[in-house]
C-alpha cells in the first residue's frame, strides 16, 4: 500500500467514525429519549441531547418532574434514561466526573463523599430512573421496553425496607448500595422473548 493510499483509507476511517458519532437531529434524540418514560409522563418531560458538536444541551423544557436523557452517540450501545428532577445534581455531577476522566466506581465513590459532606444533593424522597439499554444493532424503537428501573432512596438499608441486598430472580426486587448515599430499589425486568440486551 502506497502511503497515499494509506492516507486516503485512514482519512476515510475517520470520517465514517465521525459519521457514526454525530448526534441524530433533535426531534429523533427527543423520540428516543422519552422511550424509557411511562406513556403518560412522556409529552411533558424535560429533555437533555446532544448537539453537533457532542454537548450537552436541553432539546425540550418540560412541565413535569420528570428528566430524560439522549442517547450519547460514538459508543456500540443505545441507552437512555429518564429520572426524577430531583436527582438532576447527582447525574449531572456524575457526567461532570466522567469528563474529568472519573468512571464506574471511582465516580460514585466520589459522589458519595460530596452527598456525605454535604456539597452534592440528594432526593429527600424517593426518586425513580427508568433506563432503555440495547446493544446497538437490536435496538428497534418500535419495539424497546425498559430494561431497568430504579428507586433511589439515599442511605436505606435491608432493615429499613426489608429488602435483599443482592439480585434475585428477575423482575424481583433488591437493594443495591445499601446504607449509601446511592442506594437504590432495583428491578430488572424478566426478557422479553423477542429481544436479547
Amino acid at each position: 500500500m502506497t502511503r497515499y493510499t494509506f492516507c486516503v483509507v485512514a482519512a476515510l476511517c475517520f470520517l465514517a467514525a465521525a459519521c457514526r458519532a454525530q448526534a441524530p437531529d433533535a426531534e429523533t434524540q427527543v423520540a428516543h429519549a422519552v422511550l424509557p418514560a411511562p406513556d403518560t409522563l412522556r409529552a411533558d418531560a424535560t429533555v437533555l441531547g446532544y448537539a453537533d458538536d457532542g454537548t450537552l444541551t436541553t432539546l425540550r423544557e418540560g412541565t413535569n418532574d420528570l428528566i430524560c436523557l439522549a442517547d450519547q452517540p460514538g459508543d456500540d450501545r443505545f441507552h437512555a434514561a429518564c429520572y426524577h428532577a430531583s436527582l438532576e445534581p447527582y447525574m449531572q455531577r456524575g457526567r461532570e466526573l466522567r469528563a474529568q476522566g472519573q468512571g464506574g466506581q471511582e465516580s460514585i465513590q466520589t459522589r458519595h463523599a460530596e452527598a456525605e459532606a454535604g456539597t452534592l444533593a440528594m432526593p429527600d424522597e424517593p426518586a425513580v430512573v427508568y433506563n432503555v439499554s440495547y446493544d446497538l444493532e437490536r435496538f428497534d424503537p418500535a419495539t424497546a421496553q425498559v430494561t431497568l428501573y430504579a428507586i433511589y432512596i439515599p442511605n436505606a438499608t435491608t432493615a429499613t425496607t426489608g429488602l435483599p441486598d443482592e439480585p434475585g430472580p428477575p423482575g424481583t426486587p433488591w437493594l443495591m448500595r445499601a446504607g449509601t448515599p446511592s442506594a437504590h430499589i432495583m428491578v430488572i425486568p424478566p426478557p422479553s422473548g423477542n429481544d436479547e440486551n
